[in-house]
């Protein structure tokens, strides 16, 4: 009994470290755009997008396409859920340079 006790809790702790992995991507902001401009995502699964600020400024991310937004202070980073979304192009931009701060996720 005590070997099935001892076989399902590390069977159990497998699953957890699997389920805990989740896919991460990497934006940059530096000179007030995002590089890259496009980032391509998968269809269907949630995943942590980080968002580095290279600039002396804080930045917003932001989109209403994909409902998220998170203040990324200066040289310093933010984490940003995203997900699952359906296979398409969703606009992103940092609300406080809108005019050059500007991307889209290729989700397919």
């Amino acid at each position: 009994m005590r070997g099935f006790f001892l076989a399902a809790g590390l069977m159990l702790a497998g699953m957890s470290v699997h389920a805990g992995e989740i896919p991460e991507y990497k934006l940059v902001i530096s000179n007030h755009r995002y590089q890259p401009a496009e980032l391509k995502v998968p269809a269907g699964i949630k995943f942590r997008l980080v968002v580095e600020n290279r600039d002396a400024s804080p930045e917003e991310f932001e989109s209403t396409e994909f409902n998220r937004e998170k203040i990324v202070m200066p040289n310093s980073s933010a984490q940003v859920y995203v997900g699952p979304l359906a296979a398409g192009r969703y606009k992103f931009f940092g609300d406080f340079h809108q005019d050059t701060a500007q991307g889209a996720l290729l989700v397919e």
